[in-house]
């Protein structure tokens, strides 16, 4: 049951994703440069702003000591995040950590550029590493893999076990294994707290949407034999996350621009807060795997 009004809004759009976000044999994006429409920086929560593009997420989580960038879009997206966090009025050189949720060209893209201008350190899980260092050219058990665009690599990142945490200063991220959409997928969770100490637990949940190569099945396949209990892993893990505040890689998937909207238009409470968002972003994406799995079912998958 969907219990928040502006997920509910927000379904059409979600519930097309797995089968709106394209896979590409060749060099062509067409949506690339709708997903990479600039969009003016803003405060989300607390120290924790939206720094990327209109169809691509970037977060940058700030502290004193240094700050933390979530997500690195397209190659052609590195120098509007960089742009973004210098309008803020932050550093870009003051950038610490980069961290990941998975290694596909629109959320992995740009990490090479981010990371050699701002010399922070790369985060992300071992098989996304694996990725990256090969500029998304391994891709061995991807469902998507074969399909996808390739992107500027980078040889040396670091690596994080599902549960660890990493830090800059007082700012403390923890890595939540999420398979399914890849083999790497990880979020992201932290909290964020304002002015009077009033924290919030912040989630940026990966992808959850079953798209796939022409030929690969979820209902059974060999490159990826365990991706239907990754993707029930992921989903109660995800709907059981102390969730305030949910962001994802593909920003509508979780109504950020609605919700952007209705705080624009002057909404006295915080539109972005929704304990219910990671229940009704795990119901939706549980609906695509079943059209998914149905459609495989009665050999209609296109």
């Amino acid at each position: 049951m969907l219990r928040s009004p502006l997920l509910r809004r927000a379904v059409p759009l979600a519930m097309a994703l797995w089968s709106v976000l394209p896979a590409f044999a060749d060099d062509s994006c067409d949506v690339c440069m709708q997903w990479n429409e600039p969009v003016d920086p803003f405060r989300i929560y607390g120290n924790t702003f939206y720094v990327g593009a209109k169809g691509l997420s970037s977060l940058l989580v700030t502290s004193p000591q240094g700050h933390i960038l979530i997500d690195g879009g397209l190659p052609e997206s590195a120098p509007l995040i960089a742009q973004n966090i210098v309008a803020l009025g932050f550093k870009f050189e003051d950038v610490k950590l980069i961290l990941n949720s998975h290694a596909h060209f629109d959320h992995a893209g740009g990490l090479a550029e981010l990371a050699r201008e701002s010399g922070a350190q790369v985060v992300t899980s071992p098989w996304s590493a694996m990725v990256l260092r090969s500029g998304g050219k391994f891709d061995a058990g991807d469902p998507q893999a074969g399909t996808l665009k390739r992107f500027p690599m980078w040889t040396h990142p670091q690596t994080v076990e599902d549960g660890q945490s990493v830090s800059v200063g007082g700012t403390q991220i923890t890595a939540h294994y999420t398979g399914g959409h890849t083999p790497g997928g990880l979020s992201w969770t932290w909290q964020s707290c304002d002015n009077n100490n009033h924290c919030l637990n912040m989630v940026y949940a990966d992808s959850l949407t079953p798209v796939a190569a022409p030929k690969f099945r979820f209902s059974k396949n060999k490159t990826y034999s365990n991706v239907l209990a990754d993707f029930e892993h992921s989903f109660q893990l995800i709907d059981a996350l102390p969730c305030d505040i949910l962001i994802t890689p593909h920003p509508d998937a979780s109504a950020l621009w609605a919700r952007r909207e209705a705080q624009e238009e002057g909404d006295t409470t915080n539109p972005y807060v929704d304990p219910q968002a990671c229940h009704n972003y795990v119901a939706i994406a549980r609906l695509a795997l079943q059209k998914r799995l149905a459609e495989e079912q009665a050999g209609t998958v296109k």
